[in-house]
């Protein structure tokens, strides 16, 4: 088939490109810009220099593809405005065709919200999100609003994603390298679900090839690890000895705006309904039983002077 991926140089984006280039798709990855175009090509994903918000960037690839998968996401002010035009986009090219075609769109596990320790919720729990993420429900819900016999629509809600360039965990890295001691927000106690890239790119291979619609899916790994232990793992894979430092959610909202306090939410999040459904189950074992290979990555993935000289790389 013939799949556009948005967002195909992000850490979602594109493992499920390559993931899908292996199945054997024809992928179109969009990127904002040419210079990620040459790194899309390597990976025999053929790239388009577009935005989701400008449709006449890639409408004639659009209109020749059976599969739309939604990965894009800026951390900006616009972060919500823009996620709505692009699933919005998506959406018009799909419903313009004759043809059966298939809209996958990337939502995430923080709608759920703060959860009680002992609380383990699935797909059919009903939507608490932080106020920053509101409107991401409320596009979930017009995506599955549009799922019909030819038509089709499917929502992921990855947990914390991890692997690569690191996503979120990278900023462990960056301060344990950096100050000596990875940085967490709160004290740490809490639990998040979390999922390595591989594994969600497993579970949208499987989606863009089954014949479901108007569903949803959790996507988190059975990894139980505090924020804490995640920290101290990150901590000693970049050289720091497991040395921590709690940052007071207050102080965090200074420096990453809202997404502070998606780090102290606590969740335990079930994703049995993929494994029935799909026949997917996360293979990687969890951040902290990787965290040197995850921590070799992300190094990686950096400019060469970003490295402290002197510095154990763990």
């Amino acid at each position: 088939m013939k799949v556009l991926v948005t967002g195909a140089a992000g850490l979602i984006g594109s493992e499920v490109a390559r993931a899908l280039v292996r199945a054997g798709h024809d992928v179109y990855g969009l990127v904002r810009r040419q210079e990620k175009a040459a790194r899309l090509a390597a990976e025999e994903i053929i790239p388009v220099v577009g935005a989701t918000e400008d449709t006449a960037s890639y409408a004639a690839v659009a209109r020749t593809c059976q599969v739309f998968v939604h990965c894009a996401a800026e951390i900006s002010p616009r972060f919500m405005e823009l996620d709505r035009k692009g699933t919005e986009a998506l959406l018009a090219f799909a419903s313009a065709s004759s043809e059966p075609r298939l809209v996958v769109y990337t939502s995430g596990t923080w709608v759920y919200g703060d959860l009680p320790d002992a609380t383990m919720v699935d797909e059919g729990a009903a939507p608490e999100p932080l106020p920053f993420i509101v409107e991401r429900v409320e596009i979930e819900r017009m995506l599955l609003d549009a799922s019909q016999r030819r038509l089709r629509t499917v929502v992921v809600r990855p947990g914390m994603v991890y692997g690569s360039s690191g996503g979120l965990t990278a900023r462990w890295f960056q301060t344990a390298a950096a100050e000596g001691a990875a940085v967490m927000v709160g004290d740490g106690e809490n639990r998040l679900g979390m999922i390595h890239n591989h594994d969600l790119a497993d579970m949208y291979v499987r989606i863009v090839e089954s014949p479901l619609g108007g569903e949803v899916f959790n996507a988190t790994d059975r990894s139980r690890f505090t924020i804490r232990q995640c920290a101290e793992a990150a901590s000693r894979a970049a050289g720091a000895g497991g040395a921590v430092r709690a940052l007071p959610v207050e102080e965090a909202r200074q420096l990453l705006g809202p997404l502070a306090d998606g780090f102290v939410l606590n969740q335990h999040v079930d994703s049995s309904k993929a494994a029935r459904l799909l026949g997917w189950q996360p293979r990687h074992r969890g951040f902290v039983d990787e965290a040197d290979r995850c921590h070799a990555a992300w190094r990686a993935h950096q400019p060469q002077q970003a490295a402290p000289a002197g510095r154990a790389s763990g």
